[in-house]
């Protein structure tokens, strides 16, 4: 459910009146409700991921509210739209922390609101997980409370320049994103990544996710000698209008990179189904078919256990997983830690060892905040979409 603003007023004159009458703050707080901050940017250019991870994150509390709660404690959400806007970022996150007071956030649901959003909430000590890849959003000492449950940007770009080269032969790249932090930050390094393998980065740049024609821009890509684009945005239309144009320059050129080329909102915008062929992106063991056409015992019991109720025809299998695995987080803090301390929930996380999530498994340790073992990553085809999950590309295992 989310927090209202006079929900949050009546409970904090219950508060004032319960300490008045001088009970003890332990008692008190059993009762109190699990707050989670959910910054999700559910709608505007930018909504794909959150909307994935959006049905997981209320899937679980449901379940777990089902269920009991947290030590009896049910959990109540306080969901802020940030429209994938680094402002409206910030505006949520000081909101959460001094009115709503919730005890851990999850997210921001890209790096660019991240970027703004993470020194503000390491200054209020508040726990923190998120799926951002750009690698400087996890810091353990400049911000110790800051998780990351997605790979970090290098492990990406790795995996993407590494099948590129060394799986589909090819030498000449042309790397673009959109113009938000995360896509200017991204081209840069995955340019880099690309020239570490002693590949030719032809052509980089930055589109606007609203720009309407992109033919320009793919006919330097064109011209440059690119063998292949390396994509780095989540808008759906963005990347949709990169697959129509392509096609209709009749130019043959694979799409390699970002997982949201695979997503279901894409294949409702691209013009025709062929046009989401030759396409390429970074994808997930646990939300991949093996050879047997199944997924992961445990993830494929998810899959199964939730059919009719979460629609994974407009979305991805991993957005949806990493939901649900960032409130089962959260809530195993307050399990294992005893409570909503914060220093003892980040504690917890410091010591979780092969935490077997369904998106992945996720490692941390004081030293090191970055969750995904490079294990966990693979490439996937963008239009083998089956349920959110997807086949392996060509060539990878």
């Amino acid at each position: 459910m989310n927090i209202t603003r006079r929900s949050l007023a009546l409970g904090g004159a219950g508060l004032a009146t319960a300490s008045g009458l001088g009970l003890a703050a332990p008692a008190l707080a059993q009762g109190e409700p699990i707050r989670i901050g959910w910054l999700a940017a559910l709608t505007g250019p930018s909504s794909a991921p959150a909307i994935g991870f959006d049905r997981g994150v209320h899937h679980a509390v449901d379940a777990l509210n089902a269920a009991g709660g947290v030590r009896g404690r049910k959990i109540e959400l306080a969901v802020r739209d940030t429209q994938g806007d680094p402002t409206k970022a910030v505006n949520a996150a000081q909101e959460m922390i001094s009115r709503v007071r919730v005890h851990a956030i999850w997210g921001p649901t890209n790096s660019g609101e991240s970027l703004a959003v993470t020194p503000i909430i390491a200054r209020g000590r508040m726990p923190n997980v998120h799926p951002c890849f750009v690698d400087t959003l996890i810091d353990p000492v400049r911000y110790p409370n800051a998780f990351r449950m997605a790979p970090s940007n290098s492990q990406i770009d790795d995996a993407v320049s590494g099948y590129g080269v060394n799986i589909m032969k090819l030498k000449k790249f042309a790397v673009i994103g959109d113009t938000t932090g995360y896509g200017t930050t991204t081209v840069n390094s995955s340019s880099a990544s690309f020239k570490r393998r002693d590949a030719e980065v032809v052509y980089s740049g930055t589109i606007d996710a609203t720009q309407p024609d992109l033919t320009p821009d793919m006919l330097r890509m064109r011209i440059s000698g690119a063998e292949a684009i390396a994509v780095w945005t989540v808008s759906p239309g963005l990347i949709s209008r990169i697959m129509n144009v392509r096609a209709n320059m009749g130019w043959n050129v694979p799409l390699i990179g970002h997982p949201a080329m695979g997503s279901g909102e894409v294949g409702q915008l691209i013009a025709k189904p062929e046009n989401w062929e030759k396409t390429y992106i970074l994808g997930f063991r646990n939300c991949s078919y093996g050879a047997d056409g199944k997924l992961p015992d445990h993830v494929q019991a998810f899959v199964d256990r939730v059919k009719g109720r979460i629609n994974f025809e407009d979305t991805t299998l991993w957005w949806v997983a990493a939901g649900v695995d960032a409130i089962n987080i959260i809530a195993d803090a307050v399990k294992e830690s005893g409570g909503t301390d914060p220093a003892a929930m980040i504690a917890y996380w410091n010591s979780v060892r092969s935490y077997p999530g369904l998106y992945a498994s996720y490692t941390w340790s004081a030293q090191n905040h970055n969750g995904l073992p490079e294990s966990d990553l693979v490439m996937s085809e963008a239009n083998s979409l089956r349920q959110g999950a997807y086949k392996l590309a060509p060539g990878y295992t």
